[in-house]
């Protein structure tokens, strides 16, 4: 992807421009974002993925001014007529189960792939939806079938309505309104209040952004970063031989304090270990993937990531699926392009080393990526 060039999925706009004067700012409504663009799956594909118990799916319904909630999996039968009115099914990473969601969301990869987070479907009955809410996150909401009218504000009052299994804003003040017909997307920044309502039965994509708190960050990196403290070293342990006897038994000793003050900085003290954990927690898959065993890779044929395979990299080391690795030289160029790409062509295949042939070998095996035969010998 050139983030130079205007496309008519940012509204005529580049990347470069779309990332400084919209991202985290200011809502866009882009017609004709994805012109011709057909559904990545049917209504009939995606209740049979809702009756999965690995996809989470969640079924709402709006009947009389009460909110109704359900979580899946839902067998069919268990679902609403499509002839009954404001009912809605959302179900989440699609892109985990259907290549078509998956090639849609790579279009957004303008924006670092540890930001993306994943591709939520929902299909809506005339009238459906989920009521006025916000969200924490960044948002494109892209129609792919039928029309759907949205309401938007600024969140100037969070208050919900009470009593509902849902997040309804009790105060929303819309300022804007648009009817999206397929093709057409809005964007929307964190908190922006939104209310879509199908005209007509619909069907529409949700891109969504990663937004960790600061606390969750924080949390997921100590755990790892302590878990690999007391893989590698025997236990230094409090000494406190200078202490004097007490009247005072009940008061934690200052020197205690300290101690455990050094424990906490000496994980985070190396800036090289606080990154390797980042990346480590960053590349988690979704807790209910699992990959099916593969086969070594095939000395004529490129290979491709697993549209389930996270990986991303920095400076020093490549992360695939939770796990880390060093990489540097020649061989570090050939992992970037593989985590940048999602692909190697044979030729850049045939470049690698024995070291990180072996390694691509075993992520193959692992079902992590797979060979693809008849790739041009064209490298990116």
């Amino acid at each position: 992807m050139d983030i130079a060039i205007a496309t008519p999925l940012l509204g005529g706009l580049s990347p470069q421009v779309f990332m400084r004067r919209y991202w985290q700012k200011e809502p866009l409504l882009i017609r004709r974002a994805v012109p011709g663009v057909e559904p990545p799956l049917d209504r009939a594909g995606l209740f049979a993925l809702a009756a999965h118990k690995d996809v989470e799916s969640r079924l709402v319904e709006h009947r009389a001014g009460q909110w109704t909630l359900r979580h899946g999996p839902f067998a069919r039968r268990q679902l609403p007529s499509v002839k009954q009115e404001a009912w809605t099914l959302l179900v989440q990473g699609v892109d985990l189960h259907v290549d078509a969601a998956h090639q849609l969301l790579s279009r957004f990869r303008f924006v670092p792939d540890a930001r993306l987070d994943d591709l939520m479907v929902s299909y809506a009955t005339d009238g459906g939806g989920v009521g006025p809410h916000f969200d924490s996150y960044d948002v494109f909401l892209l129609q792919v079938q039928g029309r759907r009218r949205w309401k938007i504000g600024r969140m100037n009052d969070a208050t919900l309505q009470p009593g509902q299994p849902l997040k309804i804003l009790a105060g929303f003040q819309p300022e804007e309104e648009w009817v999206l017909e397929p093709g057409d997307m809005l964007y929307l920044p964190p908190r922006w209040a939104h209310d879509g309502i199908a005209d007509g039965e619909c069907i529409t994509c949700s891109i969504g952004f990663r937004a960790p708190a600061k606390e969750e960050v924080g949390r997921e990196v100590l755990q790892r970063l302590l878990d690999v403290e007391e893989q590698a070293a025997a236990p230094v342990l409090y000494r406190d031989s200078s202490q004097a006897a007490t009247d005072a038994p009940g008061r934690i000793p200052a020197t205690l304090q300290a101690f455990t003050g050094e424990a906490v900085a000496r994980l985070t003290e190396s800036p090289r270990a606080l990154a390797c954990a980042l990346g480590e927690w960053l590349s988690e898959p979704k807790p209910a993937v699992v990959f099916d065993a593969g086969a070594p890779l095939a000395d004529s044929a490129g290979a491709a990531l697993d549209r389930r395979t996270r990986m991303l990299y920095d400076d020093e080391h490549v992360f695939i699926n939770g796990e880390s690795y060093r990489a540097d030289g020649q061989d570090a160029a050939l992992m970037r392009q593989l985590v940048d790409h999602r692909r190697l062509l044979p030729a850049q295949l045939r470049r690698a080393s024995d070291d990180a042939r072996h390694l691509l070998d075993d992520w193959a095996q692992a079902g992590w990526l797979h060979p693809v035969a008849g790739e041009s010998e064209e490298a990116p």
